[in-house]
């Protein structure tokens, strides 16, 4: 690593979240540490207090026996013995005057014997420890006659134990630290260095390389995660930009006709019209080629909205088969007209949660791609179905034509933008109702497909269904006024 790359990395992996989040678990961890080590010295001397406590107790109760029964001289000869012995006790015995009768105990704190009970005090065997005086736990008791006897035990071993856990935990905290910081060091570089890599991927795609994605270590942690949530939205981001690219394409290629040929009137219209009745059917003719973009471009701006999902706010419960029966209804006489029957299999009682006006556009769509090039061949059937049925928890609307149908290889193709294939060039369109309709099932949470029917093109949306409603007796009958379309072609004609 090079020596600049390094000085910057140290002061970021110090500002790291890893790194901080560590270093207060670390704090953390040591202070909880601290507190059950401090808990364990504390219940150690506290241990060896009681049975310090304990020993001089039964000290105590031994030499009170044998005071009751020989008397002072009789405490005095076994204090003397058990004086001499290694480990002993402290004992002393005084006089009422204070002067000393027996013991092992050489000097104490001035005022020690005249405290009876229990105390800690500081205390020397002989003369020599005077200047480094040890500590014990005694007892002072008041003899008959004034005589006055101390019985201890020195808490040396106490203290040694204070020390021994004291520094233990001293060395513990230490490695605890020393440990705590490589492991924040080593998490945090190990995050950082992913989060670099993020980073210079993403300065490489703002720089314009858009194929670039993220890393996946494989580990499936939160980076993981949050790379793959992130190439998924580069893929989409991909995707719309490519979509918006090809739009451009065919906005410049597939409008330039219809703009061509309103000039073109607009142009003829000035060099040979000789009458107003005449300019005014040139004029007649230049809006409905400006109606034609308007429509055109009004169905790429529904399909922006749609692919951007920003019509959810709109839906509400919709009786799928009132919407379906009332636009067949207004399609009969147009059916009729291109020598076709329009056939309709509708179940009562679909539920579905959407917007009305779209679920409308989209099946208007359909019918009216199905009236244009379903048309069969010579004896074949005429007939063009619309069903509406419900499969467990999804609803299946299809329109079905015996007509040219569309092949396997172009089914996917045809439900882009501005997408025509070579059979349907000399119907009035600019390849968008497929389009749109696909943009609607999306935004529905429902599927589309282009099926084979064998002859012809069966089309089929898969929407999510609700629970069905009672059905009101009293409810007028008729279309629901949204239905009720002046076009009812809609914006097939694109």
């Amino acid at each position: 690593m090079a020596p600049r790359k390094r000085q910057r990395l140290l002061p970021n992996l110090f500002r790291t979240t890893a790194f901080k989040l560590t270093a207060v678990y670390l704090v953390v961890f040591a202070i909880f540490a601290g507190v059950i080590l401090g808990y364990v010295a504390w219940n150690a001397q506290r241990l060896l207090d009681d049975q310090i406590r304990s020993t001089i107790d039964a000290e105590i109760q031994g030499l009170a026996e044998q005071q009751r029964l020989g008397g002072i001289r009789r405490l005095v000869n076994i204090i003397e013995r058990r004086s001499r012995g290694p480990g002993a006790s402290l004992y002393l015995v005084t006089t009422p005057a204070g002067e000393r009768l027996v013991g092992n105990v050489e000097a104490l704190p001035p005022g020690a014997l005249d405290r009876p009970g229990e105390s800690e005090i500081e205390y020397a065997r002989n003369s020599d420890g005077v200047d480094k005086p040890s500590r014990a736990i005694v007892r002072v008791f008041q003899l008959p006659a004034g005589f006055r006897l101390l019985v201890g035990r020195d808490v040396e071993e106490r203290d040694r134990l204070g020390v021994v856990i004291r520094r233990a935990a001293g060395w513990s905290l230490l490695l605890v630290f020393v440990l705590g910081c490589f492991a924040s060091w080593f998490v945090a570089r190990r995050v950082l260095k992913r989060i670099d890599d993020m980073t210079e991927t993403a300065h490489s795609i703002m720089a314009g390389d858009l194929k670039g994605r993220l890393a996946i270590a494989g580990t499936g942690d939160e980076l993981d995660r949050l790379a793959l949530n992130l190439n998924a939205m580069l893929d989409r981001i991909g995707e719309l930009m490519a979509g918006m690219q090809q739009v451009s394409d065919n906005i410049a290629h597939d409008l330039k006709t219809p703009l061509t040929r309103l000039r073109n009137r607009a142009e003829e219209a000035l060099r040979t019209a000789k009458s107003p009745d005449e300019l005014r059917a040139a004029l007649d003719g230049s809006i409905d080629e400006a109606d034609n973009l308007i429509r055109v471009f009004n169905a790429l701006l529904m399909i922006a909205r749609l692919e951007t999902g920003r019509l959810n706010d709109s839906m509400t419960e919709l009786d799928l088969s009132e919407i379906v029966s009332g636009l067949a209804e207004l399609y009969e006489p147009l059916a009729e007209e291109a020598g076709l029957s329009l056939v309709t299999a509708v179940a009562p009682g679909l539920q579905v949660s959407g917007n009305r006006e779209l679920i409308g556009q989209a099946l208007a769509n359909l019918i009216d791609n199905a009236l244009k090039y379903g048309e069969p061949a010579e004896g074949g059937d005429a007939a063009v179905t619309v069903s509406a049925t419900q499969t467990g928890a999804e609803i299946e609307l299809a329109v079905a034509d015996h007509g040219v149908g569309i092949p396997e290889a172009d089914r996917a193709r045809v439900l882009e933008r501005f997408v025509r294939l070579d059979q349907s060039r000399s119907k009035p369109g600019f390849g968008l109702g497929l389009s749109l309709a696909a943009g609607v099932v999306r935004l529905h949470g429902g599927e589309m497909r282009l099926e084979d029917n064998a002859p012809g093109l069966r089309v089929v949306i898969l929407l999510p269904a609700l629970p069905p409603k009672p059905v009101d007796i009293a409810a007028p009958t008729g279309l629901p006024a949204s239905t009720e379309l002046t076009n009812p072609a809609g914006l097939q004609s694109v």
